[in-house]
Formats: C-alpha cells, structure tokens, sequence
C-alpha cells in the first residue's frame, strides 16, 4: 500500500440541471430556532431564527465531550475537587475527593447531563474552567462556529454564554463523526463505577428522541429557565445523515419528528457521472508503462436543494515505483461545490498490478528506470 504522496490536481467544472422533488412546508414549529442540516455536506433543509443568538443550557456539553475526547487522557483516574461538584442542576453524584475516569465522566455528561461531570472534566483536562472554555471556544472557531461564544462547560445561565441552532449544527454534524461521542450519545444507559471508595451506578439517556423516531442516535437535551428547553438530535435514512437543532421550544420532540420527516421525505440522492478510463498514472521500473484506476465507491450526494455546478478534482501521484498491486490507494476523487463544500469522495484504486522487474527484463527499461529499479530492489532486500 502507499502511504504518503504528492497530489497534482485536476479540476473539471461540470454544470446540470436538477429537477428536484420539493413540497411546500406545510407545518409549524414551537421553537424560536430551529434547523435541520445534512451532515455531510452542511446543506440547510429547514430553518427558522437559526442564526438569531440565545441560550443553549445543557446542549452545550455536546462541545464539552468533544473537547474532551480529544484533548484528555482517558486512562487516567482523576480526583473530583469541592467547587467543581458543588453545582446547581443534574449531576451524577460526586463528592469531593471521589476518583473518577474521563470516560466516566462523558458518559455522566451526555447520558445523565450532569453538571458536576462538566466541570470536572474542564478541571481534568484544562486545569480549570476558565481556560477549557477557551478550548471550547478554539474549537467552535475551527468549526465555523462565528456566533457562538463559551463561558462554562455545563451551560448553565451565564452572560457571554450563547450559540445559535446553525452554529450548534455544524458542532452536531463534527461531533458525530467521532466514533467515541457517537457511541456514547446513542446508548440508552450504560453501567459505569467512580467514586470512593468506588461503587457501580447506571446511566441513562436523557434523550427520549431515540425512542421516538426511526434511525434517531443521538444527540443531547438541554433546559434552563432562561433558555428553555434546548434539543439536538442526529438520524440516519437511506444512508443520510440529518442533524435537528431547537432552542427555546416548548414541543421540541414534536417540532424535530415533523421537521425530520419533513427533511427525509424531500431530500433526494445524485450521482455524479464520472468515468476513470482517462486516468491512467505511469510507472517507473515495471514492464507495466502505466495503470488504470477505479474508484473505491461510487460518487454521489445528498441534496434536497439542487446543486447546478460542481467541481471534480483528482488527486493523484505524477507516477508511481513499481511495486504497485491491484486494490492499492493510489489517490483521490472529491466533489466540491461552488464554496469548496466536499460533496462526495472516493479513493481511487489501482485497477492493475505493476510489480518489480525481475533481472532478465532489465535490458528492456531506460537507464533511469535501471537505477530506480536498483534502488527498489535493494530496498526489498535489506527489509526481507
């Protein structure tokens, strides 16, 4: 297999016409924001006040496991400190002094929303909240997130603290790409042990939604009396992954079953008409000149909008050693639309085998290739 290469690129600019399946909205929701997103390419379905600014209460621990999973080490056993704990709303029962994993406390954070599970983790693995809101806040930079500003890691009602339901799906669609977050948000319960001297508890999802609509998994619930109640949810149908957001919404499973349902029924899947035969990629030190490639998965997108154009781009080696077998990465295929939004990949794969001259075929390379066909098998030979 190849691991590391240089890509040239190739753009084509194609253009076509779209007749999508569309039907008026015919429903209403009772949250002041709301959203549905497609997952994987960013494209709003639905929206209402989804870039107006307002409290997020508890949906704000979806950022706080993200950072969390990927900045803290969960093998280490951490100590819960006394004003981490003393904290007003859901917790899941730590006391000062009690020992206490990461995992333990995402899973405490996202299943049972425990507020003590927040801040301790921000003092595990920031060494105080202060300084892993601005984790938080780097992160929700990164992402796109340009309305969103982190105080706390619990959500608690803090001036300063806010998102909206756009910002808070691009942080739904990232978060559940990490398999770890994934896994935890989508399970009903889970048997967990903390404390001191440590003692079994059980978990469960606060989140009811799972139960409620087909191919839901995730993600979080949220409540304060200043920002109302707060829901994000994630589904999959058909292979589509849609992403909900709702803040300050009295009915909010009602408002995220009739927007799903909504999004799945009118969303549609384009391929992308794309044809390998004229990628060929030359080889140096095999009787085999160049190989031909084919794509690991067919090309196709998601959309309930229509795209008019799209952007291929190629990203292949200028040529590869021989050594190369049929089924290995050889490259890359991805379609963009007109702000650079990844729309559909695929790897490219080597259609054919180019393997290594032996000896007795030497005579019919290039002097060049000679050399790199000696370099090649030398290589083998020390690693043999």
């Amino acid at each position: 297999m190849l691991n590391k290469f240089f890509c040239a690129t190739l753009c084509l600019c194609l253009c076509i016409a779209f007749c999508v399946k569309s039907e008026a909205v015919n429903f209403t929701v009772s949250a002041e924001s709301a959203i549905v997103m497609n997952a994987d390419t960013g494209e709003v379905l639905f929206s209402k006040n989804s870039y107006e600014k307002r409290g997020i209460a508890s949906t704000t621990k979806i950022m706080t496991a993200l950072v969390a999973i990927e900045n803290g080490d969960f093998s280490k056993v951490y100590t819960a400190k006394s004003e981490d704990v003393a904290v007003e709303g859901t917790s899941i029962g730590l006391k000062s002094g009690d020992s206490v994993t990461l995992d333990v406390l995402v899973k405490g954070m996202l299943l049972e929303s425990g507020n003590d599970a927040a801040n301790v983790t921000a003092t595990a693995v920031a060494g105080s909240k202060e300084k892993f809101a601005m984790l938080m806040n780097n992160k929700a930079q990164e992402l796109g997130m340009k309305s969103t500003n982190f105080t706390n890691p619990s959500g608690l009602t803090e001036d300063g603290h806010y998102s909206t339901a756009y910002d808070m799906a691009l942080l739904a669609s990232a978060a559940i790409k990490n398999p770890q977050f994934c896994n935890i948000c989508s399970a009903d319960s889970c048997a967990v042990s903390y404390g001191t001297p440590e003692y079994s508890h059980t978990f469960y999802n606060h989140n009811k939604f799972l139960n409620l609509f087909a191919g839901a998994f995730g993600i979080k619930t949220g409540y304060t009396k200043a920002a109302g109640r707060c829901l994000v949810t994630a589904a999959q149908r058909d292979g589509i992954t849609l992403v909900a957001v709702t803040l300050n919404a009295p009915d909010d499973w009602d408002d995220h079953q009739k927007m799903l349902d909504y999004c799945f029924g009118n969303i549609e899947i384009y391929q992308v008409d794309f044809n390998c035969d004229a990628i060929k990629i030359p080889v140096v030190g095999s009787a085999v000149a160049e190989i031909s490639v084919e794509l690991s998965s067919p090309l196709s997108y998601a959309t309930m909008g229509g795209i008019s154009d799209y952007t291929v781009e190629i990203c292949t080696q200028k040529f590869l050693y021989a050594g190369v077998y049929k089924g290995d990465c050889v490259g890359s295929v991805s379609v963009k639309d007109k702000n650079g939004t990844v729309l559909a990949y695929s790897y490219l794969y080597a259609a054919e085998s180019a393997e290594i001259l032996i000896a007795t075929d030497i005579n019919k390379i290039s002097v060049f290739e000679k050399i790199i066909t000696n370099i090649t098998e030398g290589l083998f030979k020390r690693q043999g």
